[in-house]
């Protein structure tokens, strides 16, 4: 469903929330094939129309071993829109020994520079990135906060929407679609929740030879839950799940507090 540019701008800044900065925080078990790999936490506070993101990774057992145990990304930039407008996107993650930090400078959602250490390879298989999969993005962390399309948040048309993410290297497409409407229990939040089905789109920067890129292309066993915040026009994930080659990977929120105390439990009964 596609609104005018005029009535999504109304929507999502009539709730985004006071000058007076909010705080969300989330903590989230993390899972592969039903064994605990480890915890994330996310911390996204609100100031008008502004916002900031951070999100630290903590791994146990066999995946600390294998990979270095953590990982840390952050982001900054505006919601005025269907979708936010980063300003500012920074990731460190390690795998099999491996680091690698991101950094990318935005214009209003627009790539102004990114940096990678170290670069990525160059293989022969991977597709060039365009200046035009540059431009009306999100990165991967801002793409966790989704501006409602409709008036109501958890009607189900809220689900639908494309979500054009560029994660410095590689730009790629997350298509979600309605798939049924739930109501959870869970520490700091009892109320509905929008189950979206899910699907992965490669665009540009993958490599196209990779059977891991066709797996995911033909994924249909992906979906994500999003809960509708209080007195915002904002919906996040509470939980996440991706059917992998080793089997389903699930990030599900654990607890959940917003407001301007940190602590307060999410209210489910003033959402609009």
């Amino acid at each position: 469903m596609r609104l005018p540019l005029f009535a999504l701008l109304s929507l999502a800044l009539a709730g985004i929330g006071s000058a007076e900065a909010q705080t969300l925080k989330a903590d989230y078990d993390i899972s592969l094939a039903g064994i605990p790999l480890g915890t994330a936490d996310l911390s996204s506070t609100f100031e008008g129309p502004k916002y900031k993101m951070q999100l630290g990774v903590k791994l146990t057992g066999i995946a600390k071993m294998l990979t270095g145990g953590k990982g840390a990304a952050t982001a900054s930039g505006n919601i005025a829109g269907a979708q936010p407008q980063p300003a500012a996107f920074a990731v460190t993650s390690r795998s099999s020994g491996d680091q690698r930090t991101v950094r990318m400078g935005l214009n209003a959602g627009t790539v102004a520079a990114v940096e990678i250490v170290p670069p990525i390879d160059e293989k022969p298989d991977r597709v060039p990135v365009k200046d035009a999969d540059r431009k009306s993005i999100v990165d991967p962390i801002s793409a966790l906060l989704m501006p409602a399309l409709v008036g109501g948040m958890t009607d189900s048309a809220n689900c639908n929407r494309v979500i054009p993410v560029f994660d410095g290297a590689a730009r790629f497409d997350i298509v979600l679609t309605y798939g049924e409407t739930k109501q959870i229990d869970k520490p700091g939040y009892n109320g509905p929740v929008l189950v979206c089905n899910a699907r992965y789109v490669a665009i540009s920067g993958h490599r196209a030879l990779r059977p891991s890129t066709k797996f995911m292309e033909d994924n249909k066993d992906m979906s994500v839950w999003l809960m509708p915040l209080e007195g915002t026009r904002l919906l996040v994930p509470v939980r996440i799940a991706v059917r992998t080659m080793v089997g389903m990977s699930v990030v599900e929120a654990s607890n959940l507090s917003f407001g301007k105390d940190s602590n307060a439990p999410v209210q489910a009964g003033a959402i609009r």
